[in-house]
């Protein structure tokens, strides 16, 4: 359910209030580039889809109805099919660029678990790749993004019982991937 406060500020975006679509935007913008550059792995692209979502968002506003999901729901809804649009059009294998600590913030830590975190992330990427789309969706969805079984069934159009087999088929996989 949405709170009163974002609630308020949907239903001025709603009615074509920019400024309140802006908060929404700022609410949102950092997890949906995240989601969208796990994806595709490339900050610049990563950066043009996040923008293309939220431009697609503001002009279907108007339209929106709160069917009690966040409304992140709609916009990894978006970032979703925006994702698979990309990988259609491209049609060629991306590799996954090195990561560096403008692209993931973080605290101040000690260079070896800094060194260790990379590592970490890379590989986990690299199991990502492998694995079908609805399993990478759900994986970043649920532990990346910390979404609920119900949250991620509603961006995947999906019922939440299948979500949820979805999600341990997708966690016996990657798993399996890591474990190699």
């Amino acid at each position: 359910m949405l709170d009163g406060e974002e609630k308020s500020i949907i239903e001025r975006a709603i009615r074509g209030d920019s400024s309140a679509f802006g908060l929404l935007y700022d609410r949102y913008h950092g997890q949906i580039y995240r989601f969208v550059y796990l994806k595709v792995s490339h900050r610049e692209e990563a950066e043009d889809i996040t923008h293309h979502v939220f431009l697609n968002a503001w002009q279907t506003m108007a339209g929106y109805k709160d069917k009690g999901f966040p409304f992140s729901s709609l916009l990894y809804q978006i970032a979703r099919n925006k994702v698979i649009d990309h990988y259609r059009t491209k049609k060629s294998s991306i590799d996954i660029e090195d990561l560096n600590e403008t692209e993931i913030p973080r605290n101040e830590i000690a260079l070896e678990d800094t060194i260790h975190s990379q590592f970490q992330m890379e590989t986990i990427k690299n199991a990502l790749k492998q694995m079908k789309q609805d399993y990478q969706d759900i994986i970043i969805m649920r532990y990346i993004e910390e979404l609920t079984p119900s949250e991620v069934a509603k961006i995947m159009n999906k019922p939440e019982a299948t979500v949820r087999v979805l999600q341990h088929r997708a966690i016996k996989q990657l798993r399996a991937l890591l474990n190699k």
